[in-house]
């Protein structure tokens, strides 16, 4: 039997869940970047029960397509190496001299991806990329998260001096990066290209668990690995690169 024909949702009706979405950002923003301003201890702690919620939720995940034995055990110790790592890279990036500024980049970058695909990719819809693992990622979307990872490094880097002359811990209070615009928009491809196949490997985990949100402690959002997949993913790549590249530096 034939399909019928595609019916267009309203732009309006896609949209409908964004306040509780943007009320969840707002409080989750400032949680966490208060956690990021005071850093030491209180990033330390919340940084190791966002890690320790996103492990449970990846178990849970688990759980549900794998039988008990080797191969949930082994599922279950790559969530806990994987969430560690991101973990153990986000914390010691806020030790840094310029720490502040750096979660900053790495953070805001993930979340300009985020936003920028969330609007382009509604906005505009179109081809999909992967539509048997995530049916709503769009290359339009994919674009949109370039554009906004591009936006938000530019700003970060423009104003790395500010950010850290400001920072209660500031060790470095006049920095400024310039990049070109093709180093820019290459660094924004990198983060949102990254984050996406973290996303995609999430909603992937998720369709096999036959679940469409790892959780529900977020209204409008999911759990918390709803919305750390992708920074995850960006945490580990480009953190196990630069620990390779220090590596053979000293070597």
């Amino acid at each position: 039997m034939a399909d019928g024909p595609s019916v267009k949702v309203p732009l309006a009706t896609r949209n409908a869940d964004l306040p509780k979405r943007a009320l969840t950002a707002l409080v989750m923003l400032v949680v966490s970047g208060t956690a990021l301003w005071l850093g030491d201890m209180a990033w330390t702690v919340f940084v190791l029960i966002i890690g320790i919620g996103v492990w449970f939720e990846w178990s849970t995940l688990v759980l549900q397509f794998t039988a008990p034995g080797t191969a949930r055990n082994a599922w279950r110790s790559a969530g806990a190496i994987y969430c560690g790592m991101a973990s153990a890279i986000l914390i010691q990036v806020r030790q840094e001299a310029a720490g502040i500024a750096l979660v900053l980049l790495i953070v805001g970058a993930v979340i300009g991806t985020d936003v920028g695909a969330y609007f382009m990719g509604r906005a505009l819809g179109g081809p999909k990329i992967a539509p048997r693992i995530s049916p709503s990622k769009t290359w339009a979307g994919l674009l949109g998260g370039v554009i906004g990872a591009t936006l938000v490094i530019w700003v970060v880097l423009a104003n790395a001096g500010r950010i850290l002359a400001a920072a209660p811990d500031a060790q470095l209070t006049a920095v400024a990066i310039a990049a070109s615009p093709m180093e820019l928009i290459g660094m924004g491809l990198a983060v949102a290209v990254v984050a996406q196949a973290g996303d995609f490997f999430e909603s992937w985990m998720k369709r096999t668990a036959g679940v469409k949100d790892s959780g529900k402690l977020l209204p409008g959002h999911g759990g918390l690995f709803d919305r750390v997949d992708g920074l995850l993913a960006v945490l580990v790549v480009f953190g196990t690169i630069f620990i390779i590249a220090r590596l053979f530096t000293l070597s």
